[in-house]
């Protein structure tokens, strides 16, 4: 818990300078926004750790309220705000597992796979001599109706592997 919300540390540097005390350097990642800070901690600094609740769900639908999620275990139903999971909305497809993450019952967050496989609903064919005028990739649209780029082989019906952090095309998904 850092200046009133969750946080978890993704990198820490432990540093022991010749002069002065010790000191500790941290990256953490807000839980609730997914913003990244830096900040650095005096040893004699403590800070208050909170246990995070993973439950695995799965995604139903989305709606006006939210996205419904189904915990696997309970088969209880959780609405998640879409502000709450932000871009990632664009990623969940219908019957889909992620991790969601909560503090004291409340969801802070929905963890996705960092791969995911989609199909390509819509892409324009690829005309022969675009490659010889630079273009090496096209934009086409997933089933979820997410835009990308990929390369000019890619056609509509090709599943196709997505990183979900920086939503780029990885490669073309084993049949």
């Amino acid at each position: 818990m850092y200046k009133d919300a969750v946080h978890v540390v993704t990198d820490f540097q432990h540093v022991n300078p010749g002069k002065g005390s010790a000191f500790v350097r941290t990256k953490m990642r807000n839980v609730q926004t997914g913003r990244s800070l830096e900040n650095t901690f005096k040893t004699s600094e403590t800070i208050e750790t909170v246990s995070l609740e993973r439950a695995n769900m799965q995604y139903l639908y989305s709606d006006d309220t939210g996205c419904n999620f189904m915990d696997n275990e309970t088969f209880e139903q959780v609405t998640i705000d879409k502000e709450l999971i932000g871009d990632k909305v664009q990623y969940l497809t219908e019957g889909q597992n992620v991790m969601v993450l909560s503090h004291q019952g409340q969801p802070l967050s929905v963890d996705l796979p960092k791969k995911l496989t989609f199909e390509v609903v819509e892409a324009m064919p690829a005309v022969k001599g675009d490659s010889a005028q630079g273009r090496v990739t096209k934009e086409v649209t997933l089933e979820t109706g997410m835009k990308i780029q990929v390369p000019l082989f890619v056609e509509q019906g090709t599943k196709v592997v997505v990183n979900t952090e920086s939503g780029e095309y990885v490669e073309r998904a084993q049949e």
